[in-house]
């Protein structure tokens, strides 16, 4: 019987230290690959260029991933160390609470949920093993820990005035980079419109209505019903007005991106995409929903992946967003890149110089690549944010 209990405890230390060990970051580095390791290269223009911009970028995942946001991964696309080599300002951390198995763009259920295994893979918290918006919550607490512990090289945006004295800084500090809150999906408000009070308490400031699956607000592009706003997601989307919260269009069906527009007073964001005039898939956005979209004062974040501009590289992504500007305008369109966001991407975030190198090669003057790369991003915050 010794033997027996001995070799039990020893099989359940051996998958103990498997499932909290080793799988979160196994499934971590497998989920969130580049597909060209740095350094990267680019031009001599590009460099001196990219060195005097503000860059920003409106989507990445990475509070759902167990690294150290201070310290240089060896996987994965964001952190601080390499969002400084990037010359990266301000970063957009956008939090995961569901996602269904079998993920795909065309239609999913909300019956299943992959993101219970990875919380506890990662020792979340007890209450975010089954609450979304607990897990909203911890993530959230993870930026504001990272930037408690940065020596002040990492702050979070949450009002205008935060903004104003982050460029004051930025001026003489080129090594200081924000980062602001976002949510994938409005059913991390758990069905209940009272959670938007303790979302905004904890920093957030965007909000997307819906991720893969429909959810009790509004219907995704890429569920089962693909149905517009609910009585409660209007409430939501008026709530999130008052409060100067952005509203998010990622991933929304277009019934639902249609009931927002009818409503929106303010800039609206869609914080990761591509567009059907360069990738037509059921990701992507219309050029008719461009248009609404830009109507708002709105900002369209282009994505880095396959699936947002049928390409690999920088000179894909830079394809993309051509199309979009000479569509709505260069005030209207950002990065989006969807980092950590389990993708395959063409470089890390050190490698957004390529960007704005392919950005040259397509005719854009340095003043456009200056609204494109993050001024967009940074004017929108500054004036819109509680």
């Amino acid at each position: 019987m010794k033997k027996l209990l001995f070799g039990l405890f020893i099989l359940l230390t051996v998958a103990t230290i498997v499932i909290f060990g080793f799988v979160p970051s196994y499934v971590g580095k497998d989920m969130n690959r580049t597909i060209n390791p740095p350094p990267y290269s680019a031009s001599e223009t590009a460099k001196e260029l990219h060195a005097r911009l503000l860059v920003a970028d409106l989507h990445a995942d990475t509070l759902m991933w167990n690294r150290d946001l201070l310290e240089k991964g060896s996987w994965g696309h964001v952190d601080l160390p390499r969002l400084q080599a990037g010359n990266v300002a301000v970063q957009a951390f956008t939090v995961v609470t569901k996602t269904p198995r079998n993920m795909n763009i065309e239609a999913n259920t909300g019956d299943t949920d992959n993101i219970t295994l990875l919380a506890f893979a990662e020792r979340w918290p007890l209450a975010a093993l089954t609450n979304l918006t607990e897990r909203a919550l911890y993530q959230a607490s993870r930026l504001h820990e990272a930037a408690a512990r940065s020596n002040g090289k990492l702050v979070v945006l949450q009002t205008k005035d935060d903004v104003t004295k982050f460029l004051q800084r930025r001026q003489s500090e080129k090594d200081v980079v924000a980062g602001f809150l976002g949510i994938e999906g409005a059913h991390a408000l758990s069905g209940k419109l009272e959670n938007f009070d303790r979302l905004f308490d904890a920093g957030f400031r965007m909000i997307g209505m819906a991720h893969f699956f429909d959810n009790e607000m509004a219907g995704s592009a890429h569920g089962a019903a693909k149905g517009g706003l609910t009585e409660e997601g209007k409430k939501l989307v008026e709530r999130m007005q008052e409060r100067d919260v952005f509203i998010d269009l990622a991933h929304a069906s277009a019934k639902t991106i249609d009931d927002v527009l009818d409503m929106a007073r303010k800039p609206v964001f869609v914080s990761h995409t591509g567009v059907k005039g360069t990738c037509d898939n059921n990701r992507n956005l219309s050029d008719d929903q461009l248009k609404r979209i830009a109507l708002t004062g709105g900002v369209v974040g282009i994505g880095f992946w396959d699936t947002a501009t049928c390409g690999t590289d920088a000179k894909a992504i830079a394809k993309a967003i051509r199309y979009t500007v000479n569509l709505i305008g260069v005030d209207h369109v950002a990065l989006g890149s969807d980092y950590d966001g389990a993708i395959t991407a063409p470089f890390d975030t050190t490698g957004v110089v390529q960007i704005t190198d392919a950005l040259l090669q397509e005719g854009f003057s340095e003043a456009e690549i200056k609204k494109i790369m993050g001024e967009n991003i940074i004017r929108t915050l500054q004036f819109f944010l509680p």
